[in-house]
Parts: structure tokens; sequence; C-alpha cells
């Protein structure tokens, strides 16, 4: 099994304040990795790091066997173009349609013609489940139908890493397990290797590989969801005894 991110050491302060301590992970080709934590712990702040969107303090992370962390912005969109975001609250663009905001990447960054990146908006749109909305504004959506474009608009670039930031926030429990199942879906019909944030033990259970918790700035347990669940250590069973 090939490695897809490894972090090494990072540390991120702000204002003074240590979010990162020293964090280690490894996350394998093909894993669903939930990286979990209580509110405030820094899991955002690491997936921002993870993408590029934040530099460290210190630390390495490596890519594709690439360390981002000393890239320039074109050497690190390259790199970026092999993995889609779904950011928490979907991040749509409010004054495009469901068809721009999903080819978005293609329109601003490639030259593909409009009508074949439109064919592969509608692609992207019958994976998650949506037909026939490409004319509609966001504002018009529901919050289900809302993650759902997002989706649709991470994927449509075939990337080999999806990165997901708290994607069932804000849903009612019945929309959370659609959506839990359409992440399941679709890691397994473009064999994509999955990272997602999530304070959602139901959710990180049913999804995960592998699961790590986040504490004070560190990875204090890693495993599988059946060795997080019985795991005898005190921040874990604290999380779990928390439920959120």
């Amino acid at each position: 099994m090939n490695t897809v991110i490894r972090v090494l050491d990072l540390h991120k302060s702000f204002s003074g304040k240590k979010v990162l301590d020293g964090l280690n992970l490894v996350i394998e080709e093909g894993e669903t990795y939930v990286i979990m934590g209580m509110s405030g712990e820094g899991k955002s702040v690491l997936l921002k790091h993870i993408i590029g969107l934040v530099l460290p303090d210190s630390g390495i992370i490596e890519i594709f066997g690439n360390n981002i962390v000393p890239l320039k912005e074109e050497e690190l969109c390259k790199i970026r173009e092999r993995f889609g975001v779904v950011f928490q609250g979907s991040a749509l663009f409010d004054s495009l349609t469901v068809a721009e905001n999903v080819g978005f990447f293609l329109f601003e960054h490639t030259t593909l013609a409009y009508g074949k990146i439109i064919t592969r908006v509608k692609e992207a749109l019958s994976l998650v489940g949506l037909e026939n909305i490409l004319n509609l504004y966001p504002a018009s959506l529901s919050g289900g139908m809302k993650k759902r474009v997002a989706l649709a608009r991470a994927i449509i670039t075939e990337p080999k890493v999806l990165f997901y930031d708290e994607p069932t926030t804000g849903l009612d429990p019945i929309l959370k397990l659609e959506i839990d199942e359409l992440i399941k879906n679709i890691g397994k019909r473009l064999g994509v290797t999955s990272v997602i944030v999530t304070h959602d033990l139901v959710s990180a259970y049913d999804l995960a590989d592998k699961i790590a918790m986040l504490d004070g700035g560190k990875i204090v347990a890693c495993g599988s969801p059946d060795e997080i669940r019985n795991s005898k250590n005190p921040k874990v069973r604290q999380f779990i005894g928390k439920g959120m």
C-alpha cells in the first residue's frame, strides 16, 4: 500500500496559542481516514495545512511524495489538481449557477470547450444523484442538495484524494445518513483516498477505515473504528462519552 499523505512534526501557533504541537500522521492510498476531536482542537486547521492553505511554523507535509511546505503557488497548484475539497458549509458561489459552480475549475483553469465541460458537469452531478438542476442557483437548493453539488464540484477533476471538512454539519439525521452513504459510494466507485474531518461519532464509525483522535495539537490515538470504540485512552474515552 502506498503512502499518499505524511505529516511529520507539524507545529502551528496563532497569536501565541499553540494549535498543532508536533503532530504526525500517515494516510495510505485508498483509505477513508477520519480525523476527530473536540471543537477548537485544530481539525480544520490541520486540513488547511494539508491542502496548502496555511503554512506551518515548522514541520513536513508530504503529498504524493512531495513536501508541499516550501513549494511556490504554481507548484502547489499542480499538486492540488490531484485532489478535491468539500468545504464546511459547501462554499458554493451564490452568484453562479449549479453548472458554473460544479465546472468552476475547468472553466477557469483549462482550455476545454464549453460543451465538454458541461458534459463533465452532468456526469459529476449524476454521480451524486442530481440531474436537471444545471441552471438553478444555490439559494434555491436544500442543505442536502448543496452538499451534493459541492461534492460534484470536488470530483469533476477526477481526483486521487477527496478532503471533507465537517460534511454533515447542519443536516438532520436522515440527510446525514444520505450524505454518509454518498461519501462511501463515491469513494468505492472512484477508488479515491478520503480524508474526513468531523466531530460526528456516528459518521466516523460508519465511514472510517481508520480514525485519528486529535487532542492538544497531537494525534493521541489512531486505529480502526473498533479500536477507537474500545480504546482505554482517557482522551478518547472522554470524547466518546460526550458523543460530540
